[in-house]
């Protein structure tokens, strides 16, 4: 028997990859190694025996998520588990047995709920703007996660969307149905509800589901909504090998429909349910972790983080710091200037983060970063296998791997790219010029670190495989990103802007439960911090005149520090154009 899978764990998690049998509920904390402990349980179980691969499905919320499960269980020697989100295995069991109970191939997916929403719209004579019809699909997704019939949505949300009241939006709601049904097509959230309903009026589909799947994993089980919830109780039946994993103080999917209870409640709802407890936090130092705890103390479920190392005494660790600036530019640039300080000193462009509540918020940062010659990426928008020069160069790449190779890798791959527009030097900052050379510099850099016998065609492939489970390669920039896109990921150094009441908490949040979800949303952007939190805001002018979030004294005096914004902007003037040469000749496609 192989001991692998046990290889390398802290005690709380060999507890619960040696759990095997269920109902077991893995708490953990941001940082303390959950997709470790679910690939590890996962492959001790299939080494023991107690698991046959083709019998177990781990959930996740993400393609991107699956993909990485699939690929640490592979690392493991485990193949042939089903990795997959909610709606892809409900697409698969729908499309698998649909014709044997229709008698045809199942409904089509539509690809663009918002168009078919404004088709409705015309034939009612209504005329919602895009943005209008974007919300109006919100609630859509909303009322069908939730479980409700378009009658009980108007009683949950009587307010109505923009200009149109509830009884409209009623209308729209349920003319978008009608052509759907005429289409004879399905949007995503009817993948679930078609799935559900199939098992529940089909015991003979629900026994070979159950005979098909024995054992459960679901992963962020504080994000699954009541509809999330029924599909598992249906795929479980009256087993009891399920394992959930999640953390109530990173529920930051309320809106749309995530509900914690089901995480809070799941040790009541399953007798004899085995819980372990994952606080030891590797990713941050103890005053960010101080920080984190403070904001969330004696919140439902929250747990308390502690360092599995530390790096020096405690005391000599830099403290998160609040920096107040007088407007949103100066905000920007003092937190630029303190990047390029950053950069300047050696740290890779890589390690840095700046997070907000909102996309509004990050040309100006953008703009601050090119100034001072820092490329940024912005999360949320292309992946990166979408991007025209990327997938260019792949087609290249497979083209030149049809021919002997005349050189080595590295020169071969650079060739490529340097035929394509790649330059030793790169472009200025802030263009789509220099966003096409980081991704080809990226390219470039998955080269140079493959193995030395990995041929072009094995590369080639290789590519071709991070596309479609969506591996990206990290380009060498700073990124920015929303606090919602930046749940998962993690950075040494991380600038958490906007952090003024109106902004995080948002202005429209009012209800206690609003409120909640913001804490719970600075909590993950203060936890994506491995050695520096920079928190700041600025007070702006009249009627966007600020304080500072009410978070910073929940949190407290003594886990902060007070930032000098005349230091930093003292600092940008004497190392901006330094850093600003640095960056033009940074990273060169050698």
């Amino acid at each position: 028997m192989s001991e692998g899978a046990l290889r390398g764990l802290d005690e709380r998690q060999l507890e619960a990859v040696q759990t095997l049998r269920g109902p077991v509920l893995v708490l953990a904390g941001a940082g303390t190694g959950k997709t470790r402990v679910i690939t590890h349980r996962i492959a001790h179980g299939v080494d023991t025996g107690a698991y046959s691969p083709g019998r177990v499905m781990a959930v996740t919320f993400t393609a991107k998520a699956a993909g990485e499960m699939r690929g640490r269980l592979r690392a493991l020697g485990v193949e042939g588990v089903a990795a997959r989100t909610f709606h892809a295995a409900a697409l698969a069991q729908l499309n698998y047995f649909w014709p044997t109970v229709a008698g045809d191939s199942a409904p089509s997916i539509i690809d663009n709920k918002v168009r078919m929403l404004a088709h409705a719209a015309d034939g009612l004579g209504m005329a919602p703007d895009k943005a209008t019809l974007r919300d109006i699909a919100s609630e859509i997704e909303w009322r069908k996660v939730t479980m409700r019939s378009v009658d009980a949505y108007a009683a949950a949300r009587p307010n109505g969307v923009g200009r149109f009241d509830v009884s409209r939006v009623v209308d729209l709601q349920k003319a978008y149905e009608k052509l759907k049904d005429e289409r004879r097509q399905l949007d995503f959230e009817d993948v679930l509800l078609a799935c559900a309903g199939m098992l529940e009026a089909e015991p003979r589909i629900a026994q070979a589901v159950w005979e098909q799947y024995r054992h459960f994993t679901v992963d962020e089980f504080q994000d699954v909504s009541p509809l999330q919830h029924r599909m598992l109780e249906l795929w479980l039946g009256d087993r009891r090998d399920l394992c959930v994993v999640g953390d109530a103080s990173q529920t930051v999917y309320s809106f749309a429909g995530a509900d914690a209870r089901f995480l809070l409640e799941f040790e009541h709802r399953h007798d004899d349910t085995h819980v372990v407890r994952l606080e030891t936090n590797y990713r941050s130092d103890a005053p960010i972790l101080a920080a984190a705890n403070a904001l969330m103390r004696d919140r439902p479920g929250a747990l308390e983080l502690h360092p599995a190392e530390t790096r020096g005494r405690r005391e000599d660790l830099p403290l998160p710091t609040v920096t107040a600036y007088d407007n949103d530019e100066s905000e920007a640039r003092g937190v630029a200037a303190a990047i390029a300080a950053r950069i300047h000193s050696g740290t890779d462009p890589r390690r840095i983060a700046v997070l907000y509540r909102a996309h509004s918020q990050s040309p100006e940062v953008v703009r601050a970063l090119a100034d001072l010659g820092i490329a940024a990426s912005v999360l949320g928008g292309k992946r990166f296998f979408d991007v025209p020069e990327v997938r260019q160069a792949v087609m290249a790449l497979r083209g030149a791997a049809v021919a002997p190779l005349n050189g080595g890798l590295v020169d071969t791959v650079r060739d490529v790219l340097r035929s394509l527009g790649l330059t030793d030097e790169p472009p200025p900052a802030g263009g789509a010029l220099r966003d096409a050379w980081e991704a080809r510099s990226a390219l470039l850099r998955l080269a140079e670190e493959a193995p030395a016998e990995v041929t072009l065609r094995v590369f080639a492939d290789d590519l071709m495989a991070r596309a479609k489970s969506q591996d990206e390669p990290a380009m060498r920039t700073v990124t920015l990103a929303t606090l919602h896109a930046a749940k998962g990921l993690e950075w040494d150094h991380v600038h958490l802007v906007g952090f003024a009441e109106g902004l995080l908490p948002i202005s429209y949040a009012t209800t206690f439960e609003d409120i909640d979800e913001e804490r719970r949303l600075a909590y993950v952007g203060i936890t994506r911090a491995g050695r520096t939190l920079s928190l700041s805001w600025s007070r702006g002018v009249g009627n966007r005149e600020r304080g500072p979030s009410r978070f910073v004294r929940e949190i407290g005096n003594g886990t902060l520090r007070a930032g000098d914004a005349s230091a930093i902007s003292a600092a940008a003037n004497r190392r901006g154009s330094a850093v600003s040469d640095r960056s033009r000749g940074a990273d060169p496609g050698r």
